[in-house]
């Protein structure tokens, strides 16, 4: 068998056994790109054998969404498939696990009508709110993976010899996500264990704020009472674990919906609605988006923060070290589940249940009492560099560093 192959088993291993965790009797429902073909077969077999009931794959292709974008009709981007919504609440609702694989060109969409963009994500979003909110409340169990596409092998290593590109993404992925342990299920322990002594460290503090400051940075941000500080693995109702993102580096919570105040910029690219945004900015008072600025994909993000009223807050606050292993490998992925976790973001939109005590178990309203933020979107955004110090400020006024220099300060 190949090293490739290996690492092939070796990574739908992972999705199976750490990443959506397959129970004896459950659905697994898998959303990939064609390129994804040869890993999901991967996954199917493992799935089946760990106990899989059924496993229902919905293959996607982005030259057929790009010619979408291209020929269809306007009206088509305001409207997302009813029975396709009713299907992925149900199977949420009867316990499936969700894997998605992604692989998408970050450029996918350039140059289309940025409304259609919008209409699509603002119809999708609308159409799948109750889906969303069970993932946010860690109802079902999912998880994200990718595989590289020759597209978005091309825009990270222009450098490289084109038919080299994507072995070289595959080496990039595999490492980001452990595969090159001896036992990438046991390393995935031990990384889930290292990051919950940051959260418990977080939890005992109590900050009632956090102050950023970096180049073009000075924000505060801040936290709901009876915030939680979570990171790596999560736990469905049902009791099982379940790891939503692969790789991962981050810890993270909510913010108080109303209490961020100052600007703040970016340090990565954003790659959202198959389009670049770069060198921007976004300015909170009163914890309300009151500007945007952006060198490149400027109309993208404002239409990003006019989806819905609760798109102008934010709903996720993230630390990740500068010195974390995808920011070290110095690849720039034009990916937010790799970029993300080479960097501290934020996340424009909806707010995780799970971040606040008892939030699991709360309905909308109360979660909304409680000081957390709801939208039909949620995007993260990278705002990291070695220049970021972080400040924790307690309840009496005093404050203590969390980040210097870019990386933790405890």
């Amino acid at each position: 068998m190949s090293n490739f192959q290996t690492n092939l088993e070796k990574y739908a291993e992972l999705a199976v056994k750490v990443g959506v965790n397959v129970q004896e009797g459950q659905t697994l429902v898998i959303n990939t790109m064609l390129e994804g073909a040869e890993l999901v077969r991967e996954i199917v077999k493992k799935a089946y054998k760990a106990g899989a009931r059924n496993v229902i794959v919905n293959w996607n292709d982005d030259i057929v969404g790009r010619t979408k974008y291209e020929l269809a009709p306007d009206d088509v981007f305001s409207e997302y498939p009813e029975y396709r919504a009713k299907e992925t609440i149900e199977l949420a609702e009867n316990g499936a696990a969700f894997l998605s694989v992604i692989s998408s060109s970050p450029d996918l969409l350039k140059g289309i009508q940025s409304e259609r963009i919008a209409n699509f994500q603002k119809a999708a979003g609308t159409a799948l709110k109750k889906y969303r909110q069970y993932m946010q409340s860690d109802k079902v169990s999912w998880s994200i993976v990718a595989v590289p596409s020759q597209a978005w092998a091309d825009k990270v290593f222009p450098e490289d010899a084109a038919e080299t590109r994507i072995h070289k993404l595959w080496d990039a992925i595999f490492k980001a996500t452990r595969i090159d342990a001896e036992n990438p299920v046991d390393a995935w322990k031990v990384h889930d264990s290292s990051l919950h002594e940051k959260v418990e460290y977080l939890n005992e503090k109590r900050y009632t704020k956090l102050h950023y400051r970096a180049p073009g940075t000075d924000l505060t941000i801040e936290l709901p009472s009876k915030h939680l500080w979570v990171g790596a693995g999560s736990i469905n109702e049902k009791g099982h674990e379940f790891m939503a993102n692969m790789p991962t580096e981050e810890v993270f919570t909510v913010p108080l919906k109303t209490g961020v105040n100052g600007t703040v910029s970016s340090t990565k690219p954003l790659s959202y609605g198959g389009n670049i945004i770069d060198n921007f900015s976004v300015t909170f008072k009163d914890g309300r988006i009151t500007e945007v600025k952006a060198e490149e994909g400027e109309e993208i993000l404002k239409q990003l923060v006019e989806t819905d009223e609760g798109s102008h807050y934010l709903g996720e606050v993230a630390l990740v070290p500068f010195n974390s292993p995808i920011s070290q490998s110095n690849i720039l992925f034009y990916n937010t589940l790799f970029d993300e976790n080479a960097s501290n973001h934020l996340a424009i939109g909806s707010a995780y249940a799970f971040c606040i005590e008892g939030g699991k178990k709360m309905s909308q309203k109360e979660l909304e009492e409680n000081g957390l933020n709801e939208s039909l979107t949620h995007v993260d955004f990278m705002i990291g560099s070695d220049q970021m110090d972080i400040d924790g400020i307690k309840e009496d006024g005093t404050s203590e560093p969390v980040f210097r220099n870019g990386d933790w300060a405890f």
